[in-house]
């Protein structure tokens, strides 16, 4: 259940994130009206799991997996190009979020 509350709130910061890029510096209003919506509901859920998981590495998820998700979403959406350093990156995030959730003691299980 608590990976499921950090999961939504990864999915609210992608889509403030976003929605940050179709508001165009704050001159649309519709999608700066989500933007701030979707990140209220992501901070609430993050604010959760910190509950249970320390800050650190709840932060290290949501961030990590967070920058994953909304590379893609750049990717796919925005059709914003991935060259072989930044695909090598994310999967050094990758790699990261795996260690952080298969071999520490700091996170819940």
């Amino acid at each position: 259940m608590l990976y499921t509350v950090l999961v939504i709130a990864i999915v609210f910061e992608v889509l403030g994130t976003s929605a940050m890029q179709a508001a165009q510096h704050f001159t649309r209003p519709a999608p700066t009206a989500i933007m701030v919506l979707c990140y209220a509901v992501a901070f609430f859920f993050l604010s959760y799991t910190l509950r249970y998981i320390p800050v650190g590495i709840a932060y290290a998820l949501w961030s990590g997996l967070g920058i994953l998700l909304i590379s893609c979403v750049g990717y796919l959406g925005f059709g914003q190009k991935l060259d072989l350093p930044a695909i090598l990156g994310l999967a050094l995030i990758i790699t990261g979020v795996l260690v952080l959730n298969l071999f520490s003691k700091s996170t819940f299980h």
